[in-house]
């Protein structure tokens, strides 16, 4: 049970004073992420910090006033020109001046009435708000703020600016937080006396109180004390929760799983190259992870390319020999026939077995795999979310393997561990997380990183060409197919959509096998059935069809080694982080590879940047940290649909420092206090609700 104290912060946002229905649908599309069940409540308006604010003292003259910022002016108004009867949808404007010039007031579906009881005819105002110029003339769209001078003295002189949603004014968002701020319990202190003291913190209440009402900019910065504690608070929740869920998966004994090597020797001399350094490193901390009592929770980072798959064979290969099963999770079925297919060779060679299973077996040939699984005929099980479904019963599963971890999240970690004895868990991502983010996402883990290339890859000579020169790169295309080469094209959406003037998949495709031949080109992107896009790749496999045009359903792992150029267009739309995964589905055959980008003039800072980037290092590791620097942790790797925590007040990229001290905060405290039952643990129960970690509250519930 949520604890009573909490109450008023988790009343329904309607419980405020001013706000009904509408407001609060308005507040829910402000507030509640797109598909939660709950409307909005009233922490998540004591969360909605202020992004900037509005600052009165400064006064400025109409002819000095810089575009696009907010300046304060005293001006006498002269005249109002309100739209004719023929044109409803022009603005209403009000003229007024000071001594160095003159400014129109504009106003959007006004009533002639209304604005001239607001803006008296010879009446000397204080107006607030943004000055834009055009064609040399300035003016001034709905003033943030109007009064007569005599009135003005009595306002707030600095005020901060929210952000909003379409329909919702300043004035009632203001109001809905001040509401919320008045509900603000007396809170016990959760943070360690130490830390606090260390960072200058002041209270959480104190905190919140300086940012929903900053004296000054420097208030609202990130580096500021205020904001540093919320965003400490929140990183102490997310770690305490990634802790106490290492504490249950921990606490479940598991067991040693060791082997005597002769399977693993078997792979070793089936292999066509020998490991690399790395490689040999990685298995060696996860060959001891897996010989202790105690379950393995490890993290296996590596770039694309860098081997992974033949470091989780390896692990499953000792699993086996310890007389154990092993289960390998992939997030597409694409994947998991891919995988399949990939070990299928080696662990004939070793004397292993391995069955793949995907949510399209069915009838007599489903039964018979799951026969197999469930007597231990088969070593090695491939397959996408359907391993865990209730009718797959193991023998003795003691390795689970989770590929592309960054699709699950914490509380996958722990239902994919429930078949079997407490298996161990070894999770490996292709995609390359910078330190911080690891710390945020994988705090309950153990990391080993894979750095290199296995012998043999390519390099890949990325350009960044502009959509003007779209014509001489087909042109390039054609060349190359001639010449027995096979081309991947990437295209951001799927159809033209309203909002968006992406190239759609589909509409490039129409024009590529016009121009190259229907029979040469294929497509797959998202919408496709599965057997669809199958049949799209095996075709591209096959060299059936020599170029496929493709959303990013390829960036995750599509193996095709022979295909040696990848054209991605709108290359600006794309993160790096994203960008590097594509780049990565060529350069894995024996040509000499290539990656172009093309883009839209003109590039904006971030993305000129974002293709520097890309065209100077091919190191996945540090193109996630420039992506970090660029972007910020929002984006990267898509939060949304991740795993991955997204942070509503914390910024990995300016808030970083505070990260590991959480974790560590975090560890001792469960070291100390496993079941948050002293003084400080009731008050960190409260730090958990506050920030949505409930599940971590029931995990201590259940023991």
């Amino acid at each position: 049970m949520r604890p009573a104290l909490l109450d008023p912060l988790f009343a329904d946002v309607t419980s405020i004073a001013g706000v009904g229905a509408k407001v609060a649908a308005l507040l829910a599309t402000l507030l509640v992420n797109p598909g939660s069940t709950v409307g909005p409540r009233v922490r998540d308006l004591v969360f909605h910090l202020p992004s900037s604010l509005v600052d009165r003292r400064k006064r400025g003259e109409i002819a000095t006033a810089p575009d696009g910022t907010i300046v304060t002016l005293t001006v006498r108004i002269d005249r109002h020109q309100a739209p004719g009867r023929a044109a409803k949808s022009a603005p209403y404007r009000v003229y007024a001046h000071d001594e160095t010039g003159e400014i129109a007031l504009t106003y959007f579906r006004a009533q002639p009435q209304w604005m001239e009881k607001l803006l008296p005819v010879g009446e000397t105002m204080l107006v607030s708000g943004k000055v834009e110029w055009f064609n040399g003339r300035p003016a001034m769209v709905h003033p943030d703020f109007v009064a007569p001078l005599a009135e003005a003295e009595s306002l707030p002189l600095v005020e901060p600016v929210y952000p909003l949603t379409a329909g919702l004014t300043a004035k009632v968002l203001r109001k809905a937080v001040t509401g919320a701020l008045e509900r603000l319990p007396a809170l016990p202190e959760w943070q360690d006396p130490s830390v606090t003291a260390r960072q200058t913190f002041p209270t959480f209440a104190d905190a919140l109180q300086r940012l929903h009402n900053p004296a000054d900019p420097i208030d609202l910065d990130p580096s500021a004390a205020a904001l540093r504690r919320l965003a400490y608070d929140e990183f102490l929740a997310a770690q305490l929760a990634l802790a106490l869920s290492r504490q249950r998966i921990k606490k479940a004994k598991g067991r040693a799983l060791l082997g005597d090597g002769q399977i693993r020797a078997r792979i070793l001399a089936a292999l066509p190259f020998r490991l690399t350094e790395a490689q040999v490193g990685a298995l060696a901390e996860i060959h001891a992870d897996m010989a202790e009592d105690d379950r393995m929770l490890r993290l296996l980072q590596g770039d694309v390319g860098s081997g992974k798959t033949v470091v989780a064979l390896l692990a499953m290969a000792a699993a086996a020999e310890a007389g154990a099963q092993s289960a390998l999770l992939a997030p597409t079925e694409i994947l998991a026939r891919q995988h399949a297919a990939g070990l299928g060779p080696l662990c004939e060679a070793a004397g292993l077995s391995l069955t793949l299973l995907t949510g399209r077996d069915s009838g007599r040939a489903r039964a018979e795999k799951l026969e197999a699984i469930a007597s231990g005929r088969t070593d090695i099980v491939v397959g996408t979310h359907a391993l865990f479904q209730d009718d797959v019963d193991y023998r003795d599963l003691g390795l689970v393997v989770v590929d592309e971890q960054h699709r699950f999240g914490v509380h996958q970690r722990l239902s994919l561990t429930r078949k079997g004895r407490q298996p161990d868990l070894l999770v490996m991502t292709a995609t390359p997380i910078p330190r911080t983010l690891v710390l945020a996402a994988f705090g309950d883990m153990d990391v080993s990183r894979l750095t290199g290339k296995p012998a043999g890859r390519k390099p890949i000579a990325t350009v960044a060409v502009p959509v003007e020169r779209i014509g001489s790169v087909v042109e390039r295309a054609r060349q190359a197919i001639a010449a027995g080469e096979k081309l991947y094209w990437v295209c951001p959406l799927v159809e033209e959509s309203e909002k968006s003037d992406l190239m759609a998949a589909q509409e490039r495709y129409e024009t590529l096998a016009a121009h190259l031949g229907a029979d040469l080109v294929g497509l797959v992107h998202g919408q496709m059935k599965g057997e669809e896009k199958d049949a799209a790749m095996a075709a591209f496999k096959d060299g059936r069809t020599r170029l496929i045009v493709a959303t990013t359903v390829i960036e995750v792992g599509v193996d095709v080694p022979d295909a040696s150029i990848i054209v991605i267009e709108h290359a600006e739309r794309f993160g790096l982080a994203q960008l590097h995964q594509l780049r990565g589905r060529v350069g894995r055959g024996d040509r000499p590879s290539s990656c172009v980008l093309l883009y839209r003039a003109p590039l904006g800072e971030v993305a000129k940047a974002r293709l520097e980037v890309m065209r100077d290092t091919e190191d996945g590791f540090r193109i996630a940290e420039e992506d970090l620097k660029l972007r910020g942790e929002g984006d990267l790797l898509g939060t949304k649909q991740s795993g991955l925590p997204g942070f509503r007040i914390a910024r990995i990229e300016h808030h970083g420092d505070l990260l590991e001290i959480a974790r560590d905060d975090a560890r001792l405290i469960i070291a100390r206090d496993p079941e948050l039952k002293s003084e400080r643990g009731a008050a960190l129960r409260l730090l958990l609700y506050l920030f949505g970690k409930d599940d971590a509250v029931r995990l201590l519930r259940a023991g």
